[in-house]
C-alpha cells in the first residue's frame, strides 16, 4: 500500500480522543481508525468499542511496537513468578509537561502483569505511597511516577524477590517510533473486518 493511498484510507488520533471516535466521516466510510491517546475514561472506551461494530479500530495506550512486545513479556513473567515470592513494581518517567499519571503505557504494562497473575489491576494497584504506609500488600502491583526534563518515555517493570530482581524495560529514543507504530497498525487493519483491535493483534501476539 502506497503512502498516498494509506493516508486516504486511515485516520490517526493520537491527541484528541473526541475526534478519533466521534468522526462520522471515518465511520461512514469504514476508514480504519488508529487511537493512541491516553487518559481515556471507561465510558470513552465503551463508546469506541460501540463504534467498532462498523469500523476498524486499533487502540493502544502506546503505539510503540517495542512497548507492546514488552507487555507480552511482562505478562508471561508475571505468570511464571508467583505472587507469594515476587513483587511487581512499574516505574515510568516522562517529560515535565505530561499531565496524566501514571502514564497510559505504565497502566498498559500493569494490566499485562495483572493478566499474568489472573487478577484485576484496579483492585490490586498501588499508585500512591506517602507517610507511614505499612508493609507492602502481598500480590499488589505498585506504580512509581517520575517527571522531568524532556524525557520521551522510560518504562520498567521490576520483579523483586528476597534474593534477586528482574527488570524488563523500554526506552523511547525518538518520537517517530509512535508514528511508525501507527502506520504499521493502519497497514495491518486495511483489509480486516470491522472490530476493536489492539497492537497485539498487529504483532500477531494476541493469544
Amino acid at each position: 500500500m502506497r503512502g498516498g493511498e494509506l493516508a486516504k484510507a486511515m485516520a490517526v488520533g493520537v491527541d484528541r480522543l473526541k475526534n478519533a471516535w466521534e468522526s462520522s466521516t471515518c465511520l461512514d466510510r469504514a476508514i480504519e481508525t488508529i487511537i493512541g491517546t491516553t487518559g481515556c475514561s471507561p465510558d470513552d472506551v465503551e463508546k469506541i468499542k460501540a463504534a467498532s461494530r462498523h469500523a476498524r479500530i486499533v487502540m493502544s495506550g502506546n503505539m510503540s511496537l517495542g512497548v507492546n512486545l514488552l507487555g507480552v513479556l511482562v505478562r508471561r513473567a508475571a505468570a511464571a513468578l508467583d505472587a507469594a515470592n515476587w513483587d511487581i513494581e512499574v516505574l515510568e518517567m516522562h517529560h515535565n509537561r505530561k499531565v496524566d499519571a501514571p502514564s497510559g503505557t505504565a497502566l498498559l504494562l500493569g494490566n499485562e502483569a495483572a493478566k499474568g497473575r489472573g487478577i484485576e489491576l484496579l483492585a490490586n494497584a498501588v499508585k500512591v505511597r506517602d507517610g507511614h504506609t505499612g508493609a507492602r500488600e502481598p500480590g499488589s502491583i505498585g506504580f512509581a511516577t517520575l517527571r522531568g526534563g524532556g524525557v520521551i518515555g522510560d518504562h520498567s517493570v521490576l520483579f523483586a524477590s528476597e534474593s534477586e530482581m528482574i527488570t524488563l524495560s523500554h526506552r523511547a529514543n525518538d518520537r517517530s517510533l509512535f508514528a511508525n507504530g501507527a502506520l504499521a497498525a493502519a497497514r495491518w487493519a486495511h483489509d480486516k473486518k470491522p472490530g476493536f483491535y489492539s497492537m497485539l493483534d498487529v504483532l500477531g501476539l494476541n493469544d
